[in-house]
């Protein structure tokens, strides 16, 4: 039977085959629909749900103690939320922006100094598995509004310099891509703010030290911060089109170029 870790190396090799397939599809002009990235991408969330409950089941809890763990658990937040929005056919070429960031986050987990098999954390009950499932479920909205944005500004490029391949293209218009990448902030930043309002009772339960001198802590109130600025900005201030998909696209890489950093800083989340 396999590890977790090589099952997760399974749907890591079909995330690869999928983002090589995504060049393909780029390349000709999004004129077909890619049901058969949709099939593949399917085919890796299997793979990667079972590596996730065997880790689950291995250690009796939610599997996010490290790197390896958080990164893989945000990977399936984005493959299962695309699997579910990819049924709708019009939508279904989000699997061609979002497949090479889930073979990327795939090769970053896999490193064998992420997967550190420390101490686990002194929370009690399934309070600080929802906590964390809220966050990642959070930012796996995000990088969808993530892929919705660069959807956006593949469309806009085309409609500005190639008219015909913007209207043979199977795309949605940039008018519901824009509604789309709206929608996905708004899950996201209810889902973040959601998980960070348990903090108080998970820290109350463990005696810490207050939130406010926790680095990752800060950092993720800096995120929701950022993404309702982004929100109010489009909402208060008519602030969308390309700024907005922008915003959407540069708001998610700086939460996946910063993560990592400021979790191993946390000392609450590395006990």
């Amino acid at each position: 039977m396999l590890t977790d870790r090589e099952f997760f190396g399974l749907s890591v090799l079909l995330y690869g085959a999928s983002a090589t397939l995504s060049f393909f599809i780029w390349r000709r002009g999004f004129r077909q629909d890619s049901r058969w990235q949709y099939l593949l991408l399917g085919f890796a969330a299997i793979f990667h749900t079972v590596a996730m409950m065997k880790r689950g089941f291995s250690l009796e809890r939610c599997p996010v103690n490290n790197l390896y763990e958080a990164t893989a658990f945000s990977a399936w937040t984005i493959v299962a939320a695309y699997l579910v929005i990819g049924a709708w056919p019009r939508l279904r070429f989000l699997g061609a922006f979002v497949s090479p960031v889930l073979f990327a986050m795939g090769v970053f987990a896999l490193m064998p100094a992420l997967d550190v098999k420390g101490p686990r954390p002194d929370f009690s009950g399934g309070l600080v598995s929802l906590h964390v499932a809220l966050i990642l479920l959070a930012y796996g909205a995000f990088g969808l509004s993530s892929a919705a944005g660069v959807m956006y500004l593949t469309q806009e490029h085309d409609l500005k310099f190639h008219k015909l391949r913007a209207i043979i293209s199977t795309l949605p218009s940039i008018e519901r891509l824009e509604l789309v990448i709206g929608r996905f902030l708004v899950c996201g930043v209810v889902l973040l703010a959601a998980g960070l309002s348990l903090s108080p009772l998970l820290l109350r339960q463990t005696q810490s030290a207050s939130p406010l001198a926790d680095p990752k802590v800060l950092w993720s109130f800096f995120v929701l911060t950022l993404y309702l600025s982004l929100l109010t900005a489009h909402w208060r201030f008519s602030q969308g089109g390309r700024r907005f998909a922008w915003g959407a696209v540069g708001g998610f890489a700086f939460v996946l170029l910063t993560f990592w950093g400021f979790n191993l800083l946390s000392g609450i989340h590395n006990p």
